[in-house]
């Protein structure tokens, strides 16, 4: 099982190099249900995936200048904050209720790959509002710290509106946050609990390296259709873990209207006249009213 876990983690570091972000929703489970560690072991492991593999990844987007480094103070600090509370706290919450929580994150996580990322016409020069940004940064860093997701999926819309981040800027200054707030959670963890390093290290390694390869592989993926067979596939996972954690009954239902979703969507994408395609447009023009 630990060839296995080492194989599935290189698959999930391609993915974050493919995806620039999101691949490490599925650390948890991996160490989880594959290696079979603790609840709360895994969830520490995966911080320590995500932390490296999100700094490896934020050099290259630093060298390139899309990283907003008075923001990602802010906000880093922040989240430090709040994923090493989170980590503490995290020993006082079972370990069933803490993988609940995460498919619930893994639900949220899905559904925003789905939607794909808006590009914003900021341009980064307006000002930053530190006091929205070090609450959002404490918030996120505590569901960080708890559950061992980076979350990514909520850092990079709220660089993007609440510091007027382009998208670009906004996708490296998350990189660097969420190495900050995952060694905070990390350092919570560890000062209450001890971890199998040799498996962290192996399951870590294994990853940089899926990751330093799906950087090489984008340039021939369609990252739009990658993230969207991706969304699909964390929604799939949560389904398992409800079914796991909570009850069979539960993790077939959430299966089933996955299943449901991702049908009507194929057939949507097919056919002219579908609902979906109307309300989506209903959507996006009283977003634009608001």
């Amino acid at each position: 099982m630990i060839a296995l876990t080492v194989v599935l983690a290189v698959v999930v570091g391609v993915s974050l190099g493919l995806l620039g972000g999101g691949g490490s929703i599925l650390t948890v489970p991996l160490l989880a249900y594959v290696a079979g560690t603790e609840a709360r072991h895994a969830i520490a492991m995966s911080l320590l995936v995500v932390g490296v593999t999100s700094a490896i990844a934020a050099i290259a987007h630093a060298r390139a200048g899309r990283v907003h480094w008075r923001v990602a103070a802010v906000f880093g600090v922040a989240a430090m904050a709040g994923a090493y509370a989170g980590g503490r706290l995290a020993r006082f919450v079972p370990g069933t209720v803490l993988l609940i929580a995460f498919a619930v994150i893994m639900i949220a996580a899905g559904v925003a790959m789905l939607r794909g990322r808006r590009e914003t016409v900021a341009t980064g020069d307006q000002p930053v509002p530190v006091l929205k940004i070090t609450l959002l940064g404490v918030a996120v860093g505590v569901i960080s710290g708890l559950v061992g997701a980076g979350g990514g999926f909520l850092l990079v819309p709220a660089l993007a509106l609440l510091a007027g981040l382009p998208m670009p800027a906004a996708v490296g200054t998350s990189l660097v946050v969420i190495s900050m707030q995952s060694f905070a959670g990390l350092a919570g963890h560890l000062a209450t609990e001890h971890i199998d390093w040799r498996l962290a290290a192996m399951v870590t390694a294994a990853a940089v390296v899926g990751a330093l390869v799906g950087g090489r592989l984008i340039r021939w993926v369609d990252p739009k259709a990658l993230r969207t067979t991706f969304g699909w596939m964390v929604l799939f996972m949560a389904s398992l873990v409800l079914a796991q954690e909570v009850h069979p009954s539960v993790g077939a239902a959430a299966a089933g209207l996955t299943l449901f979703a991702a049908a009507t969507t194929l057939a949507c994408s097919r056919y002219a006249h579908c609902p979906l395609r109307r309300l989506a447009r209903h959507s996006d023009a009283h977003t634009a009213a608001a």
